[in-house]
Protein backbone atom coordinates (compact mmCIF):
# COMPACT_ATOMS: atom_id res chain seq x y z
CA UNK A 1 0.00 0.00 0.00
CA UNK A 2 2.36 2.73 0.82
CA UNK A 3 4.99 1.94 -2.43
CA UNK A 4 1.80 2.58 -4.31
CA UNK A 5 1.04 5.95 -2.79
CA UNK A 6 4.36 6.44 -3.04
CA UNK A 7 4.40 5.73 -6.77
CA UNK A 8 1.08 7.73 -6.73
CA UNK A 9 2.60 10.83 -5.61
CA UNK A 10 5.26 10.64 -7.55
CA UNK A 11 3.67 10.31 -10.34
CA UNK A 12 1.72 13.95 -9.92
CA UNK A 13 5.20 15.68 -10.82
CA UNK A 14 4.93 15.10 -14.26
CA UNK A 15 1.69 14.81 -14.60
CA UNK A 16 1.08 18.28 -13.17
CA UNK A 17 4.28 19.32 -14.86
CA UNK A 18 2.78 18.42 -18.26
CA UNK A 19 -0.70 20.19 -17.48
CA UNK A 20 1.07 23.41 -16.76
CA UNK A 21 2.98 23.19 -19.88
CA UNK A 22 0.55 22.90 -22.22
CA UNK A 23 -1.64 24.69 -20.86
CA UNK A 24 0.73 28.19 -20.62
CA UNK A 25 2.02 27.41 -24.02
CA UNK A 26 -1.42 27.48 -25.64
CA UNK A 27 -2.51 30.62 -23.56
CA UNK A 28 0.70 32.27 -24.04
CA UNK A 29 -0.24 31.99 -28.41
CA UNK A 30 -3.44 33.22 -27.44
CA UNK A 31 -4.30 36.52 -29.22
CA UNK A 32 -5.53 39.31 -26.56
CA UNK A 33 -2.50 38.97 -23.61
CA UNK A 34 -2.52 41.41 -20.72
CA UNK A 35 -0.53 44.23 -22.32
CA UNK A 36 -3.31 44.26 -25.70
CA UNK A 37 -6.06 44.37 -23.31
CA UNK A 38 -4.59 47.74 -21.71
CA UNK A 39 -3.54 48.90 -25.12
CA UNK A 40 -7.18 47.74 -26.61
CA UNK A 41 -8.51 49.95 -23.70
CA UNK A 42 -5.98 53.05 -24.00
CA UNK A 43 -7.46 53.37 -27.09
CA UNK A 44 -11.16 53.04 -26.84
CA UNK A 45 -13.46 55.29 -24.64
CA UNK A 46 -13.27 53.52 -21.30
CA UNK A 47 -10.68 55.94 -19.90
CA UNK A 48 -11.45 55.12 -16.52
CA UNK A 49 -11.01 51.69 -16.64
CA UNK A 50 -7.73 52.41 -17.80
CA UNK A 51 -7.13 54.42 -14.57
CA UNK A 52 -8.32 51.42 -12.79
CA UNK A 53 -6.36 48.62 -14.81
CA UNK A 54 -3.27 50.72 -15.33
CA UNK A 55 -3.35 51.92 -11.75
CA UNK A 56 0.57 51.01 -10.95
CA UNK A 57 1.20 50.85 -14.71
CA UNK A 58 0.56 54.85 -14.91
CA UNK A 59 3.35 55.72 -12.14
CA UNK A 60 5.91 52.89 -13.35
CA UNK A 61 5.61 54.10 -16.73
CA UNK A 62 5.08 57.70 -16.29
CA UNK A 63 9.18 58.17 -16.64
CA UNK A 64 9.25 57.14 -20.40
CA UNK A 65 7.77 60.41 -22.17
CA UNK A 66 6.41 63.60 -20.94
CA UNK A 67 3.60 63.15 -23.04
CA UNK A 68 3.15 59.38 -23.72
CA UNK A 69 2.34 57.95 -20.04
CA UNK A 70 -1.58 58.02 -19.27
CA UNK A 71 -2.61 59.69 -16.05
CA UNK A 72 -5.53 59.97 -14.48
CA UNK A 73 -8.31 61.31 -16.41
CA UNK A 74 -6.13 61.64 -19.42
CA UNK A 75 -7.80 61.01 -22.80
CA UNK A 76 -4.79 61.81 -24.73
CA UNK A 77 -4.70 58.07 -26.37
CA UNK A 78 -8.54 57.26 -27.36
CA UNK A 79 -9.55 57.27 -31.14
CA UNK A 80 -6.54 56.73 -33.40
CA UNK A 81 -4.03 58.08 -31.88
CA UNK A 82 -0.49 56.31 -31.22
CA UNK A 83 1.05 54.95 -28.34
CA UNK A 84 4.80 55.52 -27.61
CA UNK A 85 6.70 52.27 -28.45
CA UNK A 86 8.43 53.45 -24.97
CA UNK A 87 5.01 52.55 -23.04
CA UNK A 88 4.57 50.06 -24.62
CA UNK A 89 7.98 48.46 -23.41
CA UNK A 90 7.47 49.76 -20.39
CA UNK A 91 4.38 47.83 -20.24
CA UNK A 92 5.68 44.40 -21.19
CA UNK A 93 8.40 44.93 -18.16
CA UNK A 94 6.05 45.50 -15.83
CA UNK A 95 4.09 42.21 -16.55
CA UNK A 96 7.46 40.06 -17.38
CA UNK A 97 6.86 39.73 -21.39
CA UNK A 98 10.31 41.12 -22.07
CA UNK A 99 12.03 37.86 -20.62
CA UNK A 100 11.56 34.63 -22.85
CA UNK A 101 8.46 32.67 -22.46
CA UNK A 102 10.95 29.46 -20.92
CA UNK A 103 12.15 31.87 -18.66
CA UNK A 104 8.94 33.00 -17.53
CA UNK A 105 7.26 29.88 -17.46
CA UNK A 106 10.23 28.06 -14.97
CA UNK A 107 10.67 31.26 -12.66
CA UNK A 108 6.47 30.74 -12.08
CA UNK A 109 7.17 26.88 -11.37
CA UNK A 110 9.65 28.20 -9.19
CA UNK A 111 7.35 30.35 -7.29
CA UNK A 112 4.55 28.03 -7.39
CA UNK A 113 6.52 24.94 -5.15
CA UNK A 114 6.33 27.20 -2.70
CA UNK A 115 2.88 28.40 -3.46
CA UNK A 116 3.67 31.76 -4.08
CA UNK A 117 1.24 32.36 -6.98
CA UNK A 118 2.01 36.15 -7.29
CA UNK A 119 -0.26 38.99 -7.51
CA UNK A 120 -3.26 39.73 -9.81
CA UNK A 121 -2.61 41.78 -12.80
CA UNK A 122 -5.90 43.89 -12.67
CA UNK A 123 -7.01 43.71 -9.11
CA UNK A 124 -3.76 44.64 -7.26
CA UNK A 125 -4.36 41.35 -4.63
CA UNK A 126 -2.66 38.49 -4.37
CA UNK A 127 -3.82 35.47 -6.06
CA UNK A 128 -4.01 33.75 -2.86
CA UNK A 129 -5.79 36.11 -1.28
CA UNK A 130 -8.51 36.50 -3.98
CA UNK A 131 -8.97 32.47 -3.87
CA UNK A 132 -9.67 32.64 -0.12
CA UNK A 133 -11.89 35.30 -0.15
CA UNK A 134 -14.20 33.35 -2.82
CA UNK A 135 -13.02 29.71 -1.39
CA UNK A 136 -16.45 30.11 1.19
CA UNK A 137 -18.88 30.58 -1.48
CA UNK A 138 -17.51 27.41 -3.83
CA UNK A 139 -17.02 25.18 -1.04
CA UNK A 140 -20.31 26.07 0.40
CA UNK A 141 -22.23 25.07 -3.50
CA UNK A 142 -20.03 22.24 -3.82
CA UNK A 143 -20.39 20.46 -0.35
CA UNK A 144 -23.92 21.11 0.04
CA UNK A 145 -25.03 20.08 -3.75
CA UNK A 146 -22.52 17.06 -3.60
CA UNK A 147 -24.18 15.91 -0.19
CA UNK A 148 -27.90 16.09 -1.73
CA UNK A 149 -26.97 14.74 -4.95
CA UNK A 150 -25.30 11.40 -2.86
CA UNK A 151 -28.01 11.46 -0.31
CA UNK A 152 -30.89 11.26 -3.67
CA UNK A 153 -28.96 9.80 -6.23
CA UNK A 154 -27.95 6.48 -4.02
CA UNK A 155 -31.01 5.88 -2.53
CA UNK A 156 -33.24 6.18 -5.56
CA UNK A 157 -30.72 4.23 -8.08
CA UNK A 158 -30.80 0.76 -5.24
CA UNK A 159 -34.54 1.45 -5.23
CA UNK A 160 -34.46 1.71 -8.83
CA UNK A 161 -31.91 -1.35 -9.40
CA UNK A 162 -34.24 -3.54 -6.56
CA UNK A 163 -37.60 -2.73 -8.59
CA UNK A 164 -36.58 -2.68 -11.71
CA UNK A 165 -39.33 -2.17 -14.31
CA UNK A 166 -41.82 -1.26 -11.66
CA UNK A 167 -44.24 2.07 -11.33
CA UNK A 168 -41.96 3.13 -9.21
CA UNK A 169 -38.67 3.04 -11.63
CA UNK A 170 -41.21 4.18 -14.70
CA UNK A 171 -42.23 7.20 -12.92
CA UNK A 172 -38.36 8.41 -11.55
CA UNK A 173 -36.74 7.41 -14.88
CA UNK A 174 -39.11 10.50 -16.26
CA UNK A 175 -37.85 12.39 -13.55
CA UNK A 176 -34.24 11.18 -14.31
CA UNK A 177 -35.07 11.86 -18.10
CA UNK A 178 -35.84 15.64 -16.93
CA UNK A 179 -33.27 16.38 -15.09
CA UNK A 180 -30.42 15.05 -17.81
CA UNK A 181 -32.67 17.19 -20.07
CA UNK A 182 -33.23 20.67 -18.36
CA UNK A 183 -29.47 22.52 -17.97
CA UNK A 184 -28.71 23.73 -14.14
CA UNK A 185 -28.60 27.15 -15.51
CA UNK A 186 -31.84 27.08 -17.43
CA UNK A 187 -33.27 25.77 -14.16
CA UNK A 188 -31.99 28.35 -11.80
CA UNK A 189 -33.65 31.12 -14.16
CA UNK A 190 -37.20 29.28 -13.72
CA UNK A 191 -36.05 29.31 -9.88
CA UNK A 192 -35.76 32.67 -10.02
CA UNK A 193 -38.60 33.74 -12.41
CA UNK A 194 -41.19 31.39 -9.77
CA UNK A 195 -39.13 32.30 -6.42
CA UNK A 196 -37.17 35.12 -6.30
CA UNK A 197 -39.31 37.59 -7.39
CA UNK A 198 -39.30 37.38 -11.50
CA UNK A 199 -42.98 37.28 -12.54
CA UNK A 200 -45.00 34.96 -9.36
CA UNK A 201 -43.41 34.74 -5.64
CA UNK A 202 -40.45 36.77 -4.18
CA UNK A 203 -39.82 33.86 -1.05
CA UNK A 204 -35.98 33.86 -1.61
CA UNK A 205 -33.71 36.59 -2.41
CA UNK A 206 -31.65 36.81 -5.28
CA UNK A 207 -27.83 37.24 -4.81
CA UNK A 208 -25.32 37.37 -2.81
CA UNK A 209 -24.47 34.11 0.00
CA UNK A 210 -26.11 36.50 3.24
CA UNK A 211 -27.77 39.63 4.05
CA UNK A 212 -26.44 43.20 4.07
CA UNK A 213 -27.05 42.68 7.91
CA UNK A 214 -25.38 39.28 8.52
CA UNK A 215 -23.27 41.15 11.40
CA UNK A 216 -25.90 42.27 13.35
CA UNK A 217 -27.96 39.02 13.45
CA UNK A 218 -27.39 36.51 15.83
CA UNK A 219 -26.22 32.42 15.82
CA UNK A 220 -29.44 31.00 14.69
CA UNK A 221 -30.44 33.67 12.49
CA UNK A 222 -27.21 33.64 10.61
CA UNK A 223 -27.90 30.28 10.03
CA UNK A 224 -31.54 30.27 8.64
CA UNK A 225 -29.88 33.38 6.60
CA UNK A 226 -27.51 31.48 5.38
CA UNK A 227 -29.41 28.40 3.64
CA UNK A 228 -31.92 30.62 3.03
CA UNK A 229 -29.53 32.40 0.50
CA UNK A 230 -28.09 29.13 -0.65
CA UNK A 231 -31.42 27.03 -1.19
CA UNK A 232 -31.91 28.25 -5.19
CA UNK A 233 -28.44 28.12 -6.04
CA UNK A 234 -28.01 24.65 -4.63
CA UNK A 235 -31.28 23.49 -6.11
CA UNK A 236 -30.51 24.85 -9.28
CA UNK A 237 -27.20 22.54 -9.39
CA UNK A 238 -28.75 19.40 -7.92
CA UNK A 239 -31.21 19.01 -10.66
CA UNK A 240 -28.51 18.64 -13.18
CA UNK A 241 -26.36 16.43 -11.17
CA UNK A 242 -28.47 13.38 -9.54
CA UNK A 243 -29.73 12.40 -12.86
CA UNK A 244 -26.28 10.94 -13.68
CA UNK A 245 -25.55 9.26 -10.63
CA UNK A 246 -28.71 7.75 -10.11
CA UNK A 247 -28.60 6.02 -13.30
CA UNK A 248 -24.82 4.88 -12.60
CA UNK A 249 -26.09 3.49 -9.10
CA UNK A 250 -28.51 1.71 -10.82
CA UNK A 251 -26.71 -0.07 -13.69
CA UNK A 252 -24.14 -0.85 -11.17
CA UNK A 253 -26.69 -2.67 -8.95
CA UNK A 254 -28.57 -3.76 -11.86
CA UNK A 255 -25.05 -5.29 -13.29
CA UNK A 256 -23.94 -6.78 -9.62
CA UNK A 257 -27.60 -8.48 -8.85
CA UNK A 258 -27.26 -11.06 -11.85
CA UNK A 259 -23.69 -12.36 -11.12
CA UNK A 260 -23.66 -15.99 -10.24
CA UNK A 261 -22.37 -15.11 -6.68
CA UNK A 262 -25.67 -13.87 -5.65
CA UNK A 263 -27.76 -16.57 -7.02
CA UNK A 264 -25.09 -18.63 -5.12
CA UNK A 265 -26.46 -16.32 -1.92
CA UNK A 266 -29.74 -16.38 -2.11
CA UNK A 267 -29.57 -20.81 -2.64
CA UNK A 268 -27.66 -20.87 0.68
CA UNK A 269 -30.95 -19.27 2.31
CA UNK A 270 -29.97 -15.65 2.57
CA UNK A 271 -32.27 -12.66 3.18
CA UNK A 272 -32.69 -10.58 -0.46
CA UNK A 273 -31.55 -7.79 2.63
CA UNK A 274 -28.91 -9.17 3.20
CA UNK A 275 -27.84 -10.40 -0.25
CA UNK A 276 -28.38 -7.24 -1.19
CA UNK A 277 -26.63 -4.77 1.69
CA UNK A 278 -24.45 -7.43 2.58
CA UNK A 279 -22.47 -8.73 -0.80
CA UNK A 280 -23.79 -6.18 -3.52
CA UNK A 281 -23.42 -2.82 -1.95
CA UNK A 282 -19.85 -3.59 -1.42
CA UNK A 283 -18.88 -4.12 -5.10
CA UNK A 284 -21.45 -1.88 -6.86
CA UNK A 285 -21.00 1.05 -4.75
CA UNK A 286 -16.91 0.71 -5.85
CA UNK A 287 -18.14 2.18 -9.59
CA UNK A 288 -19.87 5.40 -8.06
CA UNK A 289 -17.43 5.86 -5.08
CA UNK A 290 -14.07 6.16 -7.88
CA UNK A 291 -16.15 8.65 -9.34
CA UNK A 292 -16.99 10.87 -6.31
CA UNK A 293 -13.56 12.99 -6.26
CA UNK A 294 -14.17 13.94 -9.79
CA UNK A 295 -17.70 14.88 -9.44
CA UNK A 296 -16.56 17.10 -6.35
CA UNK A 297 -13.98 18.47 -8.05
CA UNK A 298 -16.11 19.51 -11.21
CA UNK A 299 -19.24 20.67 -8.92
CA UNK A 300 -16.84 22.92 -7.07
CA UNK A 301 -14.59 24.68 -9.50
CA UNK A 302 -16.63 24.58 -12.77
CA UNK A 303 -19.66 23.01 -12.35
CA UNK A 304 -21.22 26.52 -10.43
CA UNK A 305 -19.99 28.76 -13.03
CA UNK A 306 -23.09 29.63 -14.38
CA UNK A 307 -24.65 29.40 -10.83
CA UNK A 308 -23.03 31.79 -9.57
CA UNK A 309 -23.42 34.51 -12.33
CA UNK A 310 -26.82 33.81 -11.85
CA UNK A 311 -27.25 34.25 -8.52
CA UNK A 312 -24.65 37.04 -8.25
CA UNK A 313 -22.18 34.73 -6.07
CA UNK A 314 -18.77 35.72 -6.03
CA UNK A 315 -17.00 32.00 -6.22
CA UNK A 316 -13.87 30.70 -7.50
CA UNK A 317 -15.95 29.63 -11.06
CA UNK A 318 -16.59 33.75 -11.13
CA UNK A 319 -13.00 34.25 -10.07
CA UNK A 320 -11.76 32.17 -13.32
CA UNK A 321 -13.89 33.16 -15.90
CA UNK A 322 -13.26 36.99 -15.05
CA UNK A 323 -9.51 36.27 -15.06
CA UNK A 324 -9.75 34.24 -18.36
CA UNK A 325 -12.01 37.12 -20.35
CA UNK A 326 -9.44 39.85 -18.81
CA UNK A 327 -6.30 37.74 -19.30
CA UNK A 328 -5.40 37.52 -15.64
CA UNK A 329 -2.74 34.97 -16.26
CA UNK A 330 -1.20 34.95 -12.20
CA UNK A 331 -4.93 34.08 -11.65
CA UNK A 332 -5.41 31.66 -14.11
CA UNK A 333 -2.22 30.09 -13.79
CA UNK A 334 -2.01 29.72 -9.84
CA UNK A 335 -5.69 28.39 -9.92
CA UNK A 336 -5.06 25.96 -12.77
CA UNK A 337 -2.01 25.00 -10.88
CA UNK A 338 -4.07 24.61 -7.10
CA UNK A 339 -6.86 23.23 -8.33
CA UNK A 340 -4.44 20.45 -11.09
CA UNK A 341 -3.02 19.23 -8.08
CA UNK A 342 -5.89 19.00 -5.91
CA UNK A 343 -7.49 17.17 -8.39
CA UNK A 344 -5.01 14.44 -8.96
CA UNK A 345 -4.81 14.24 -5.05
CA UNK A 346 -8.53 13.43 -5.16
CA UNK A 347 -7.87 10.76 -7.43
CA UNK A 348 -5.62 9.21 -4.98
CA UNK A 349 -8.00 9.31 -2.67
CA UNK A 350 -10.55 7.78 -4.42
CA UNK A 351 -8.63 5.19 -5.40
CA UNK A 352 -7.63 4.95 -1.53
CA UNK A 353 -11.58 4.79 -1.04
CA UNK A 354 -11.96 1.08 -2.90
CA UNK A 355 -9.94 -0.51 0.00
CA UNK A 356 -12.07 0.85 2.45
CA UNK A 357 -14.86 -0.60 1.00
CA UNK A 358 -13.33 -3.51 -0.13
CA UNK A 359 -10.29 -4.82 1.48
CA UNK A 360 -9.70 -7.69 -0.90
CA UNK A 361 -8.06 -4.86 -3.74
CA UNK A 362 -4.29 -5.17 -3.48
CA UNK A 363 -2.73 -1.92 -4.72
CA UNK A 364 0.59 -3.49 -4.19
CA UNK A 365 -0.25 -5.85 -7.13
CA UNK A 366 -1.24 -2.72 -9.39
CA UNK A 367 0.98 -1.22 -11.78
CA UNK A 368 0.86 2.80 -12.02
Amino acid sequence: MLAYIVRRLLLVIPTLFGIMVLNFVIIQAAPGGPVEQIIARIQGTAVEATARVGGEAGSEVGGGNGTAAPQEGDSAYRGAQGLDPQFIADLEKQFGFDKPMHERFFKMMGNYLTFDFGESFFRDQKVVDLVIDRMPVSISLGIWTTLLVYLISIPMGIIKAVRDGSRFDVWTSGVVIVGNAVPSFLFAIMLIVLFAGGSYYDWFPLRGLTSPNWDELSWPARIVDYFWHMALPVLAMVIGGFAGLTMLTKNSFMDQIHQQYVVTARSKGLTKRRVLYGHVFRNAMLIVIAGFPSAFIGILFTGALLIEVIFSLNGLGLLGFEAIIQRDYPIMFGTLYFFTLLGLLMGLIGDLAYMFIDPRIDFESREV
